[in-house]
């Protein structure tokens, strides 16, 4: 239909053009003497339409000639692009698939086409990485650095990530601190940042960095705790050479991690090492008063010399709760046997023996029946425990 319209519009302007020709009586008058030539007006205009036609068309079809070969040049480019996307997306798939040799052979190609270079060295970095060749993995990351791609953080924080998979903590915090230094904190490259100082035992560090994680998010609560709870317990580990620097370490830990049984334990076990048995002492107690722990209320008997007495009133009001606790009544025995009484402490510790067998319940027995002279029955609980 809309072909047929078209041809009645050419023909009625045809008519049209026709009619107008045939009633006009003008004329152009050449002259180039010594020749005079007159043509019609409309056969004037229509030789000038023509002759435009003609020159145009043939100056086309000179710079289209002219031009082909930036046209066949644009025209492999673009089937060069085209190659070298394909190749690239293919190696995307095949690395998310495992198969890390095919990944990084058109991970090459796609470089090779000039496709993202940056980003296609650093596919086959991985890929390298993943297949234990370190080798091409290090050149690979070479070539991503040379590559014109504005790619700086993904090279830096890739190669931070494969620095931490090979344990190479302090090179890869200083990629990570470059990296900082010059872009933004990202939250991945935070948490590799985590990795590193904890590799590096930057315990300080690593407190800082799990309350900043988890403020933003990044980790979760029980990640967090678990980072600041070693870090906490090797800095009191550190620490423990020196009384004052440990009491005062002490006092910047929150409150809520005091009461951890862990870090309770490994405090109390520097205390007690410094010879600081009475703030060992009130460290166990807060702790237990939080959560019963059988290490801690152990490190608990063995604070000689915060007071007797009053420990061995509490210990046994909490053995009203916990009549068949072995850690508990294995501390009753202890607290027994430096009070002197030497009953209930013998009848506390073969109850311990009794509820759970234990290496340190028959040396506390063997001491005691040594202390009372029955050397027969101490003999028998150090075979015992030598066993």
């Amino acid at each position: 239909m809309r072909g047929l319209v078209w041809f009645l519009v050419v023909a009625a302007c045809a008519v049209g053009l026709a009619l107008l020709a045939h009633v006009n009586e003008g004329y152009v008058l050449l002259v180039t003497p010594p020749w005079r030539t007159e043509v019609s007006l409309a056969l004037f205009v229509i030789v000038l339409v023509s002759g435009f036609a003609l020159a145009y068309s043939l100056l086309r079809v000179i710079v289209h000639t002219l031009r082909l070969p930036g046209y066949v040049a644009e025209f492999r480019a673009r089937q060069r692009s085209s190659r070298a996307r394909e190749a690239l997306a293919r190696a995307w798939r095949s690395y998310f698939e495992g198969r890390f040799g095919h990944a990084q052979q058109l991970a090459a190609r796609s470089f090779d086409l000039g496709e993202s270079p940056g980003i296609a060295a650093l596919l086959a970095a991985r890929a390298a990485h993943f297949m234990q060749d370190s080798e091409r993995r290090d050149l690979w990351l070479t070539r991503a650095s040379t590559a014109q791609d504005d790619d700086r953080n993904a090279r830096l924080a890739t190669q931070a990530e494969l620095l931490l998979d090979d344990r190479r903590y302090e090179e890869a915090r200083q990629v990570l601190l470059d990296l900082h230094a010059g872009g933004p904190r990202h939250v991945s490259t935070q948490r590799m940042l985590l990795r590193a100082e904890q590799g590096l035992r930057h315990w300080e560090e690593v407190i800082r960095l799990a309350r900043q994680l988890e403020k933003r998010g990044a980790i979760s609560r029980e990640r967090a705790r678990h980072a600041t709870a070693t870090a906490v317990i090797e800095m009191v580990r550190q620490k423990s050479a020196d009384t004052g620097q440990l009491q005062q370490f002490w006092k910047t830990v929150d409150a809520d991690f005091r009461v951890e049984p862990p870090i309770a334990a490994a405090a109390a076990r520097a205390m007690i090492q410094l010879g600081d048995p009475r703030a060992a002492n009130l460290v166990v107690r807060q702790a237990l008063e939080h959560q019963w722990d059988e290490e801690l209320v152990e490190l608990w008997s063995r604070c000689d010399d915060a007071p007797g007495s009053d420990r061995l009133d509490l210990a046994e009001r909490w053995l009203e709760d916990r009549p068949r606790d072995a850690a508990l009544l294995l501390a009753l025995g202890r607290l027994c046997f430096a009070r002197e009484l030497w009953g209930k402490a013998q009848s506390y510790l073969e109850a311990s023996l009794s509820t759970q067998p234990g290496n340190a319940v028959h040396i506390e027995l063997a001491r005691l029946f040594d202390r009372l002279g029955r050397r027969d029955e101490a003999n028998r609980h150090y075979r015992a425990a030598a066993s």
